[in-house]
């Protein structure tokens, strides 16, 4: 089941920059039957795990929070490039593989004690989910998990996340 879901992802060489083969999920999410498919294998993993909020990160993020929140029946919280959220915001800076970007979550978007899943796309050199760890971690939610569709494991992002246990669907 999972190999249909990997021969959905195109691959883009030199995007964004040359070098880099970017690991492109619109291809899997035009396909009802792939996108469904990801969405109720991602989110029955997660089944007992009570989770009361799912973080999606800017921009494919929020397409795998939003679904897997509504599967699981919980809240999606938005982390966005700057200027984006209008309320007050927390932001946290940090380097990926072709250059440096910040995040932003509003202040009040996880309560205390909540557990959260933080939900993208793809785990590369982890740092766009080291940065939206920081954010949840400074407004005090409980990171059950990160889950990822996309993998890529010669970049070694689980061990820059860890200790947080991190599942990915799909590992290059």
């Amino acid at each position: 089941m999972v190999d249909k879901l990997r021969e959905a992802i195109r691959d883009v060489p030199d995007f964004p920059k040359e070098g880099i083969l970017f690991k492109d999920i619109t291809t899997l999410c035009q396909d009802p039957v792939s996108f469904q498919r990801m969405v109720d294998l991602m989110s029955h993993h997660y089944l007992d795990k009570d989770i009361d909020v799912i973080v999606g990160i800017e921009a494919r993020g929020f397409i795998v929070g939003a679904a897997l929140a509504y599967k699981l029946g919980c809240g999606v919280v938005l982390v966005r490039k700057p200027g984006k959220l209008p309320y007050k915001t927390h932001k946290a800076t940090y380097t990926l593989e072709y250059g440096e970007d910040t995040l932003e979550i509003h202040q009040d978007a996880i309560k205390k004690g909540q557990r959260v899943l933080i939900a993208d796309d793809l785990l590369a050199t982890g740092g766009t989910a080291e940065a939206v760890i920081k954010l949840v971690e400074k407004l005090e939610g409980n990171i059950v998990d990160c889950s990822f569709i996309v993998e890529l494991n010669d970049l070694k992002g689980r061990e820059r996340i860890a200790p947080h246990s991190v599942f990915s669907l799909i590992k290059y």
